[in-house]
């Protein structure tokens, strides 16, 4: 952190420090100096006596500098040869010797008068911190109310006469100079009230004045002749201060000064700013006039601009390849993947071959015996696989398969035993069976029997071709390798959710067994907790509950979360990347949450076999779609949400109305999908809303729940029209049977008062049904089971407990007690990390941060019409700021590094908003399937540093090279670069913790009101709160890059600006330092709130 300096409020102008100055000023002044005329022996005598008696004084300044001008001087030898070397322009020093026939020693200012000097300064500044515009000094040994000698005026100064010697390093004693009074000579400034004189820096015009007999001014000077002396005339230079106060002595721009009576107009072609010592060359492309204080380089912004916009364009084209080229590698892993696939699919058919070729051997020595048809048939049925033949079936061949093998079987016996047969001439295996080879084709019979034949081997070549492409190799290696996986049983025995501080049931006292390979359904009214129940199951119940009840997993009371990686839950929200293909999607998911030691073209062949199981083949490369683009149609959508799931293979999937949307026939292609996995041993549980009949009918178990969370009924489908048929309920015709029990269970169907049951009372009938404790307080009398479920609920939960009426005071205690106890659940849930029993090792970290990066890259890609528009606004940014708060010399700038501050801190945090807050819900779905929360944040913050780097480059290629300031384009843009990392970590905090609408507004209202209380110096509690501020810290860093940059004259401005604010140059640095350690901070406080404050 910058160190503050504690000085005087009232010390703008660092007058001290000036004294010092030119004290340094003087030792080089005269120590250095060999006369240019060596015609005047005179003067080359009284320059080496001068030199000769100061010599020493440079070392004493130096450390005297060293201890308090540390702040604003980093190189002490460097700014004494930058302000006072006139080695190569000494002409001054000898009109000056001309004119004081040799006396400059005598005149120049010692020591004490230059502390004195400094220091009456001080004392007669205002309490605002300005100095006196008069520079009147308090009385002294020469100047004082009895003496007033004319070398007391401004720009006259008197000598100590040729006899005195001067002993220039007393500081305690003023000399006596009252003698041979006359004007400062040329380069040399006299002060008011002071009879000696000091010699201008470098960069300045000091030349002689003369009278304004119109304003009575001294000009360029503005001290007036006093009264009533007619023989005093104008002198020369009376002060030294900052740009502000003494404007006249600095050189003007579209000049350039190389001494301090010099004062030459720059040529075109060239440009001299203000305190030019000498004039600097335009660039190639730059307009410089005659007498130009600036040279315009904005071409140079527009050619950085376009060069920036070429290299974005080629990356993007480009981008295009490489897309391509990933697509190839992806074609060659399928390609792979099909080829293992067809090696497993020629052994089959090589055990087909064979099993053909036993058939036709078996067959010719069974039609030699003499023996009817029947036996035949008889005989030919004993080697129909899987009915006791001996022959068992092929590893993975199903039952059509063997079917289809069976009948080719009995076309071969039938040609044996009929030549005339149409299947005479049918091609099967390696054999082909035709009795006449040689038989010509007469009849009308034998050329349709000829053309059948045909026909048919036509089609079996389709057929085979068929089998041999990749979605053929698909389906044979699905139907060769079924893989058990590991079984998940869920038992749950009386669950009970119960809102915190409410006192009202979500779910209550439900009772069942989930099995493995089975499909089960999830049915009930609006509000009777059919998500609320799945949500508890899988671990994913919301904080503010309290569970009650036991859930066994495999008969041990597990965690459910000690098993996410092999648990698919779909969500009733179809969370799929929309800027992704269908493909792109599955095929992520799978890479991060398949084992990781599986192998890449099996984890291909998974992802394969679910697009055709759902249906996917046609839309496999089309983008998913957003709100805002249409892409695949919203039945396709859901398809591959619950496929995000399938590819991982899961031993337990649970699915929330996966149907939802979905027409009849693409809910039954969904289902055989789903039944495809149950029969690898997948437990499969879902919830519905009015499924056809025959989607009922291919559910293997059956849960109806009531409003409150209570079970009417959870049992095998085949089952449920018979335990409802005992209690006096019965389907009507032409009624699905599920939309006739919700009916009754909402109230919509009355049932007749002669079977005496109410809707109410089927919950409890079931209890008491299986065998289940029963609550007390659902046994009342006139079957009031379960009433207050029904009426007591608001979002279908039931009240434990009815107590009595809280006041305000006692409801408003409640729900904070109750909202910080589930915040603390909450914490606690994300702290507590469970003990991983899926036997499934995952991709790690860095893998899994590949494949974030990889999945971020594609998207950023394919949203580049967006990040153009960022880089738009900004380049407007750059150019109304540019072209109105230019860089002044007055202030170095300040203002428009000012508004540079706000501008890039408001438009790079709303930019690096979008980063997280539209990605939160996928990253909820994400993280609570056991992907890494590091590696996805990680990846995130990789991809945004390309914009971190390429956003100060655009917006300087207008802002920079609209004013052009003294400061180099290389440090802004490291500001800037630190800048934006700082401001969009902090976005990433704003994004994660609040809604998109008030990440926004805190977005636009944090950089103007931090900027406002970095500026806030006249308060010392705001100074000290604007310390932590980051805005004091980059406009710090902008001012201390371009106070570097002034130097000779701008020494005393420079000063006074860096007091007057508390910076110091050797803080450079640290300001940088600050902003990137404010810029990982605030990066780790996101990802904190991103681990941490997730929706449940």
């Amino acid at each position: 952190m910058c160190r503050l300096k504690q000085g005087n409020p009232n010390n703008v102008f660092i007058h001290i420090f000036l004294s010092f100055a030119i004290l340094l000023i003087m030792a080089n002044f005269a120590y250095g100096q060999q006369p240019t005329s060596n015609n005047s022996m005179g003067m080359t005598l009284v320059k080496s006596v001068l030199a000769s008696r100061i010599k020493n004084l440079s070392t004493i300044m130096t450390k005297n500098l060293k201890g308090q001008m540390d702040f604003c001087i980093e190189n002490v030898d460097k700014e004494w040869d930058a302000a006072f070397n006139f080695s190569d322009n000494s002409g001054f020093l000898e009109g000056c010797l001309k004119q004081t026939k040799g006396g400059v020693q005598q005149r120049l200012c010692t020591v004490a008068e230059i502390k004195f000097y400094s220091t009456s300064l001080l004392e007669v500044a205002d309490e605002s911190g300005a100095a006196r515009s008069s520079n009147y000094l308090r009385p002294n040994k020469n100047c004082n109310l009895s003496s007033w000698i004319s070398g007391c005026e401004p720009g006259w100064a008197c000598s100590a006469g040729n006899d005195t010697k001067i002993d220039f390093e007393n500081d305690k004693e003023i000399p006596s100079r009252t003698l041979d009074c006359q004007s400062c000579c040329e380069g040399f400034f006299c002060p008011h009230g002071l009879t000696c004189m000091i010699p201008c820096p470098m960069g300045a015009y000091c030349p002689l004045s003369k009278l304004n007999t119109t304003t009575g001014i001294c000009d360029p000077y503005r001290y007036q002749l006093p009264p009533g002396d007619a023989n005093h005339t104008c002198g020369g230079a009376d002060m030294w201060a900052d740009f502000m106060s003494a404007t006249e002595l600095f050189c003007s721009a579209g000049f350039y000064c190389p001494t301090a009576v010099q004062k030459i107009p720059c040529n075109k072609g060239y440009y001299c700013r203000a305190g030019s010592t000498e004039q600097t060359s335009c660039y190639k492309f730059a307009t410089c006039e005659r007498q130009t204080a600036n040279q315009n380089i904005t071409y140079y912004g527009i050619m950085l601009f376009g060069a920036i916009m070429l290299i974005l364009l080629i990356i993007y084209n480009c981008s295009d390849q490489v897309l391509s080229s990933r697509e190839r590698k992806q074609a060659k892993s399928r390609e792979a993947g099909a080829r293992s696939a067809r090696e497993s699919a020629q052994a089959q058919n090589n055990w087909k071959s064979n099993l053909a070729s036993m058939g036709s051997q078996l067959s010719k020595t069974f039609s030699r015996r003499k023996s009817t048809r029947q036996d035949v048939q008889k005989d030919s049925d004993q080697f129909k696989p899987g009915k006791d033949s001996g022959l068992p079936l092929p590893p993975g061949m199903s039952q059509a398969k063997a079917k289809k093998q069976h009948n080719l079987k009995k076309m071969i016996n039938a040609s044996e035993e009929n030549p005339d047969s149409e299947a005479s001439n049918i091609e099967t295996g390696d054999k082909k069976f035709k009795k006449d080879k040689g038989k010509q084709l007469h009849s009308r019979t034998q050329i349709f029997r000829y053309a059948y034949g045909q026909i048919e081997k036509e089609k079996a070549l389709q057929e085979q071709n068929k089998d041999m492409t990749f979605s053929g190799v698909v389906n044979m290696a699905s139907e060769f390798e079924i893989r058990p996986r590991p079984p998940i049983e869920i038992h749950f025995k009386d669950l009970t959710l119960t809102l915190k501080g409410k006192n009202k049931h979500l779910l209550r006292c439900v009772t069942g067994t989930l099995s493995p390979g089975r499909v089960s359904a999830v049915m009930g009214p609006s509000g009777a907790g059919k998500t609320t129940f799945l949500s508890a199951l899988t671990g994913k119940a919301a904080a503010g509950c309290t569970t009650t009840g036991s859930i066994l997993i495999n008969g041990k009371s597990d965690s459910i979360q000690s098993y996410k990686k092999v648990i698919g839950f779909v969500p009733q929200d179809d969370i799929v990347h929309g800027n992704l293909t269908v493909e792109e999607n599955l095929w992520f998911s799978a890479r991060c949450r398949l084992a990781a030691d599986l192998a890449k073209p099996e984890k291909v062949l998974v992802v394969e076999r679910v697009i055709e199981s759902l249906g996917l083949q046609q839309v496999r490369d089309s983008l998913v779609g957003t709100v805002e683009k249409r892409g695949i149609s919203g039945g396709q959508r859901k398809r591959v949400n619950v496929g995000l799931e399938m590819v991982i293979e899961p031993s337990l999937l649970i699915l929330d109305e996966p149907t939802s949307g979905l027409d009849s026939t693409s809910s039954q292609l969904l289902l055989r999908a789903l039944r495809r996995e149950a029969l690898e041993g997948v437990n499969i549980c879902m919830v519905l809303h009015q499924p056809s009949y025959t989607l009922f009918r291919m559910f293997d178990d059956f849960i109806l729940l009531a409003k409150g969370g209570l079970t009417a009924y959870h049992g095998p489908v085949s089952k449920v029209e018979e335990y409802f048929s005992g209690l006096g309920i019965n389907v009507p015709d032409r009624v699905n049977p599920p939309d006739h029990f919700i009916d009754i269970l909402e109230g919509i169907y009355k049932l007749p008062t002669s079977i005496g049951v109410s809707y109410k009372d089927l919950p409890l009938r079931w209890m008491l049904h299986n065998g289940y404790a029963v609550p007390p307080d659902m046994l009342g009398s006139s079957g009031s089971a379960a009433s207050s479920a029904g009426d007591n609920s608001a979002h279908g939960g039931s009240s434990a407990a009815i107590g009595p009426d809280q006041s305000f005071a006692g409801e408003l205690w409640s729900d904070v007690k109750s909202n910080v106890e589930q915040k603390k659940d909450h914490i606690q849930h994300r702290l507590l990390s469970s003990h991983d029993l899926s036997n499934r090792k995952t991709p790690g970290v860095l893998l899994q941060y590949r494949y974030f990066l990889g999945r971020l890259g594609k998207q950023r890609l394919r949203e580049a019409r967006i990040q153009s528009v960022d880089y738009l606004i900004l380049l407007l940014a750059g150019i109304c700021l540019g072209t109105l708060a230019k860089v002044s010399d007055e202030s170095f700038g300040a203002q428009g590094y000012l508004y540079t501050v706000i501008a890039v801190s408001l438009l790079g945090k709303i930019a690096a908003l979008r980063s997280f807050a539209l990605d939160k819900v996928y990253y909820w779905r994400e993280s609570a399937s056991g992907m890494s929360s590091l590696a996805y944040f990680m990846a995130k913050d990789t991809l945004d540093h390309f914009s971190t780097i390429v956003k100060p480059a655009v917006y300087l290629s207008m802002f920079y090279f609209f004013n052009n300031p003294r400061s180099t384009i290389w440090d802004n843009y490291i500001i800037l670069l630190c800048l934006t990392y700082c401001v969009t970590g902090i976005a990433y905090a704003l994004a994660i913790y609040f809604e998109p609408g008030p990440a926004q507004l805190w977005s636009v209202l944090l950089p103007v009101v931090l900027t406002l209380v970095a500026n806030q110096d006249g308060d010392p509690l705001m100074a000290k709160i604007g310390d932590y501020c980051y805005p004091k810290w980059a406009l710090e860093a902008f001012l201390l890059a371009t106070a570097r940059r002034y130097s000779g004259v701008w020494l005393i401005s420079r000063c006074g600006l860096l007091k007057s604010r508390n910076y110091d140059l050797n803080d450079w640095y640290y300001c940088l330092l600050y902003l990137i350690l404010v810029g990982i901070l605030s990066r780790c406080v996101a990802f904190f709130c991103l681990v941490m404050f997730q929706k449940k």
